[in-house]
This record gives C-alpha cells, structure tokens and sequence, in this order.
C-alpha cells in the first residue's frame, strides 16, 4: 500500500544536468532515510546518494561534488539534482525509502527512470 513514483528521468547531453524526483504516498506513518541507487546494463546496483530522516547525506564517491540529495519531509519527496553529468552515468536510477506503519519499518523501490547521457 506505499508507493514510489519516481519522475525526471531522460536523454542529456555529456555536462548538462537533470533532476529526479521520487513521491512516497499511501500507507506512511514515518520515513526514515532516503536514497537514489543506479543500475547500469550488466552491473550491479549501486548506491548513489542517500539521505537520512535527519538530513544527514552520504554520496558515492563518482558522484560526490557533482550530484546533490535532498528531501522535502512534508511532501514524502525525495530529489537527486545531478550536474555535469558523464556518459558513465547513464543507468536506471532506483528510488529507495525505508518507511513505517505504526508497527514496522520495510524498505520500498521505486520502479526505476532511466538516465541516459550522450557523449
């Protein structure tokens, strides 16, 4: 009954920028972190920024300086601004959130957008 909905996924050119935007919605009683993961073709999924419910942020390294993480607590929204992006940062990107009811905390995945950057 909780939901991610991701949106700002697309083609851009190598040094141009893109916002993503992931809404939590449905059954939340809290959220905890937040964060974007990314899947490139024939690679694992990876961790690329995370973001606690205190504000608290951690980056991968290939991205630090670059991308910025941030959320919105009273919109359950969680955003990605990435800058001067790279052709090695075309993947699908997967929102992440650990959210609670009144009795438990379970962690929940977007269903990914997709990056792609052009050299």
């Amino acid at each position: 009954q909780v939901q991610l909905v991701e949106s700002g996924g697309g083609l851009v050119q190598a040094g141009g920028s893109l916002r993503l935007s992931c809404a939590a919605s449905g059954s939340i009683f809290s959220i905890n972190a937040m964060g974007w993961y990314r899947q490139a073709p024939g690679k694992q999924r990876e961790l690329v920024a995370r973001i606690s419910s205190g504000g608290s942020t951690n980056y991968a390294d290939s991205v630090k300086g670059r991308f910025t993480i941030s959320r919105d607590n009273t919109k359950n929204t969680v955003y990605l601004q990435m800058n001067s992006l790279k052709p090695e940062d075309t993947a699908v990107y997967y929102c992440n959130a650990e959210i609670g009811n009144s009795v438990y905390i379970s962690g929940y995945w977007g269903q990914g957008t997709q990056v792609t950057v052009s050299s």
